[in-house]
């Protein structure tokens, strides 16, 4: 049945009568060394002269690109490892770049950090397209600039603003497979010649491809701005989001029968959990002001406020009371984050410019948790509450000089002030040659850290888990090669680097002495890799991009032999471990992207992008013959293609229809493993979360 709506629809799409549409199409934009890049050195500068190697979208590759999701839109371009757990609605959904973890890719909209305090990770599937003017990816070590955690790279968002003169208006709904609907509204303007604004929202709800993978998404943002020109641009920027979802858990084995609790279905064949919920609360004010005050000197100052409410409820089955029971959990954790920044360019001469900044960021966290009765009723008596403040003081300096045409030189240092952990100080080095006008050669260094997360340090003790306050910072240097090249007038782009990035102190959650799963400092973490991309104009409005990334990423970690948890204080826990070498888990080696972009005068733009995910490995502890004797035991996860298609046609000036379909050929796959006991048979399998199966979405948009 999705086939016929699929071929029918493209069948319909390309016959519908339109006229005179040209304008747009003809201009869609190549990548050239000539884009404006901002969060690579937090200056206006092209690409060809910042020593990164860069990744742009702009409003063409978001509307184009067949994606519902900035992870989607950028998943398998040159270093980005797009992961989901699963396949429901609210599946979590990070970015790693060249192989390292979520956590070292720091995310920002509109310059505010938007990774989770607690966790350290951004989770890319909240937030939502309507609201992008364009993205930035920034990768290699990003620490000089933005502190803790961007050891990968950055991700930049900037949302939209009013362009003056025009009034921008959009309304749009949807519908899709799996129970999927979608409205979205923008609006933007200015009301005078100096002030004005961009409002958007959006709502959007799905079943989910299994049982409890249902989500339910509102969201709404809205900037206003005062630009007055080069003397003030000041905007202030709020979003809020509000999202409720199912955690179903892995996809139990085949030819598993429900299982109920009662009258409580605790699992069927399709999920691990019918049970267990997650929501998230999450709200932004930023208040930014630049002002230009000559020709030497720009200002910069940025005030936020972020607020973020993380909700989970989780049940699991008691088998040793009789009758067995469905005890769990409830917990609410909230991360508070107030920044202050400040920085200012000195262009000094034409040859050289001097960025001079400082920040600070003060953390509160709070997590409050309670206890379930076998029956799901919160047992009050076992409610806490415990919260943490930490706050960091970072100072930072770069300089940018023509040495020598074609020679350019980037310095930089940043002092860090962290109230946990101390200090840190952290170099960062670059040099681009442009020996000829376009072609660049860049060579970048720069050491980076990521602090220790308020879950990392305090998470309290529940008899199973705690944090650790004597963690160190995960440090290390990533340094890259790139050569960028334009050819044929700029229809050919082209870039390729190699890359190397160590960690130490690599911070992993590990059973202690007693038994208790905290996190511990281990050894180190590397990764090698080459990453290549070439963009081709094939005719005026046939665009062909190809990306490859290899990647060779190393973890040092623990392979227990010996896990007895004793029976403390009389019988001591006994946890016996050797160190060992091994390719990092979850991490694919292999990663490539074709994507054919073809529009045409009548207003039709088709858009097909293939990619392929290489195989994956993971591992896991467990017994070797009889307890407590152990064994580590790998597990091979299967490499995979998807094949996703869009088609946008424009009818008259202001409406537009469009098809999206995401895994169109059902390839099936996992995204992660995990362990499940089937309570029916007592029988413990590690199956999968089922990566996202066909979708089929229709949307209709009137825009002004």
């Amino acid at each position: 049945m999705e086939k016929k709506i699929l071929y029918s629809s493209v069948v319909v799409l390309m016959l519908f009568p339109v006229a005179g549409i040209a304008e747009e199409t003809a201009e869609k934009k190549m990548k050239t060394l000539d884009e404006v890049v901002v969060t690579a050195t937090k200056t206006e500068e092209t690409r060809q002269n910042i020593p990164n190697s860069v990744i742009l979208y702009d409003q063409y590759d978001i509307e184009d690109v067949p994606a519902i999701s900035i992870g989607e839109l950028m998943a398998n371009d040159p270093g980005i490892d797009w992961r989901t757990q699963g396949d429901s609605g609210g599946a979590a959904q990070t970015i790693h770049i060249r192989g390292m973890s979520g956590e070292a890719t720091q995310v920002f909209i509109n310059g505010v950090n938007i990774n989770s305090p607690s966790l350290g990770l951004a989770e890319v599937g909240r937030l939502p397209l309507n609201n992008i003017a364009n993205i930035e990816v920034v990768k290699g070590s990003g620490s000089l600039l933005y502190g803790t955690g961007a050891m990968g790279g950055t991700v930049s968002i900037f949302t939209k603003r009013p362009t003056r003169d025009i009034v921008d208006l959009k309304v749009e709904g949807g519908v899709g497979t799996e129970q999927t609907f979608h409205l979205g509204f923008e609006n933007g303007l200015f009301f005078s010649n100096t002030m004005g604004y961009f409002l958007t929202a959006s709502y959007d709800e799905t079943d989910g491809f299994r049982s409890n993978s249902d989500l339910d998404h509102k969201d709404v943002s809205l900037n206003l701005v005062l630009d007055t020109g080069d003397k003030l641009d000041l905007s202030l920027y709020g979003q809020y989001l509000d999202r409720d979802f199912g955690r179903p858990g892995v996809k139990p084995p085949d030819g598993t029968e429900a299982f109920y609790i009662g009258d409580v279905a605790v699992y069927d064949s399709e999920s691990a959990s019918l049970l267990d919920r997650g929501g998230d609360k999450d709200g932004l004010l930023v208040l930014t002001a630049n002002s230009k005050l000559n020709d030497m000197l720009n200002i910069t100052v940025l005030a936020d406020i972020t607020s973020m409410e993380n909700y989970n409820y989780l049940r699991y089955v008691n088998s040793f009371s009789f009758p067995a029971t469905l005890p769990g959990a409830e917990s609410w954790t909230t991360n508070t984050v107030y920044e202050i920044e400040g920085n200012m360019d000195i262009a000094f001469s034409d040859r050289g410019d001097l960025l001079l900044g400082a920040e600070y960021i003060q953390y509160d966290w709070e997590n409050e948790s309670v206890n379930l009765d076998g029956s799901g009723q919160r047992f009050e008596d076992s409610r806490t509450i415990i919260d943490a403040d930490l706050h960091s003081t970072g100072i930072y300096g770069e300089l940018q000089y023509q040495l020598f045409s074609p020679i350019r030189a980037l310095a930089g240092l940043r002092y860090e002030d962290n109230s946990e952990f101390g200090n840190e100080t952290l170099p960062r080095f670059g040099i681009v040659a442009t020996p000829w006008q376009n072609t660049a050669l860049k060579l970048s260094s720069g050491k980076h850290f990521a602090a220790p997360t308020p879950n990392d340090l305090f998470w309290p003790d529940d008899g199973f888990s705690k944090g650790n306050p004597d963690l160190l910072p995960e440090t290390g240097w990533h340094s890259d090669i790139t050569w960028e090249q334009s050819l044929k007038d700029d229809r050919i782009f082209f870039s390729a680097s190699y890359f190397h990035w160590t960690i130490d102190d690599k911070i992993q959650w590990e059973p202690d002495s007693n038994g208790i799963y905290s996190p511990v400092n281990l050894r180190s973490f590397t990764g090698d890799g080459f990453e290549a991309g070439a963009k081709f104009k094939l005719m005026a409005n046939l665009q062909l991009g190809l990306d490859y990334t290899y990647i060779d990423a190393v973890e040092e970690s623990r392979a227990y032999t010996v896990m007895d948890y004793g029976w403390p204080p009389d019988f001591p826990a006994n946890f016996e471990y050797d160190w060992v070498e091994r390719r990092a888990a979850y991490t694919p080696q292999h990663l490539f992207k074709g994507a054919l972009t073809y529009f045409t005068d009548f207003g039709l733009t088709l858009s097909a992008v293939a990619r392929y995910t290489g195989d994956r490995v993971t591992y896991r502890t467990e017994t070797d013959g009889f307890y407590p004797n152990t064994k580590t035991v790998a597990y091979d996860m299967d490499s995979y293609w998807t094949f996703d298609m869009k088609l946008v046609q424009q009818i008259k000036d202001h409406v537009f229809i469009t098809l999206l379909g995401t895994n169109l050929f059902d390839e099936e796959y996992d995204t992660y493993l995990d362990s499940f006991t089937d309570y029916n048979t007592y029988a413990t399998t590690v199956e999968g979360y089922p990566g996202a199966g066909r979708s089929v979405f229709v949307k209709l948009a009137y825009a002004y």
